[in-house]
């Protein structure tokens, strides 16, 4: 009884189906190991324009960092600084408020320097003054961020002439193929720059657009309190002096 079960031609059937399968998953497996590929040849094989945006990613490291920190900078001041300004001035100490403006470094504090340099001429003219320094500081923050905007642009058009000239070189593979069998494998090199070009043309230009977006906003944001500054020191000088 036993040895017709084991004799049985659908059992035997099933047990090489299940060999069958197992053998096809294994040269799968080994197939999937053997087209393998490194980053090192993943990049290589986007072409040329993969140097270009490696040199546009280090330019957009440099610019969002370097601005980063200055703008850091320059939004740090005491939240006393105003109300100093406030008690100096009403005592008439003109010289203790404008080295206090010097010894702060900052954009805010060189604003009312050059209003408290101004004391004593007509209000407009203070103002003025005070709002030329500030035009001035917000140019000298926004260093750099053209580029930025430039780069998040353009990284990703980079990318994508990448695909165009990937493309025309499968075209070219194609066109010169005259055995009418196109192969896969004939494809590959036009297709790895079409791709590969794609790809790292949007890793370089979306972090590009996001971090113009934030610098922005973190000068957008200390352009209204140089706005609330000059409001207050003009309150300042509207206040009669202690004698």
């Amino acid at each position: 009884m036993i040895n017709n079960v084991n004799a049985n031609p659908a059992l035997e059937g099933q047990t090489d189906s299940v060999a069958m399968v197992e053998e096809a998953i294994r040269q799968t497996g080994e197939t999937a190991d053997n087209v393998s590929i490194g980053f090192w040849e993943l990049f290589t094989s986007g072409g040329w324009l993969m140097w270009v945006l490696v040199a546009l990613a280090a330019v957009m490291v440099f610019i969002f960092v370097e601005r980063f920190i200055a703008i850091r900078k320059a939004t740090r001041i005491d939240n006393n600084f105003m109300n100093r300004i406030r008690d100096y001035i009403s005592e008439g100490n003109i010289n203790a408020a404008v080295d206090l403006c010097r010894r702060t470094d900052s954009p805010v504090a060189r604003m009312v320097e050059k209003g408290i340099e101004r004391i004593g001429r007509p209000m407009g003219d203070i103002q003025t003054a005070i709002e030329n320094v500030a035009n001035v500081e917000v140019a000298k923050l926004e260093t750099g961020l053209p580029w930025l905007a430039s780069i998040s642009g353009g990284a990703p058009m980079i990318g994508f002439l990448g695909t165009v000239v990937g493309m025309v070189q499968v075209f070219i593979g194609m066109s010169a193929n005259t055995s009418g069998a196109i192969e896969l494998s004939q494809l590959s090199a036009g297709m790895y720059v079409a791709m590969v070009t794609t790809v790292g043309g949007l890793i370089v230009g979306i972090p590009a657009y996001f971090g113009h977006n934030y610098l922005v906003a973190r000068i957008e944001k200390l352009i209204f309190r140089m706005e609330a500054t000059t409001i207050a020191f003009m309150d300042i000088l509207n206040q009669p002096v202690q004698k």
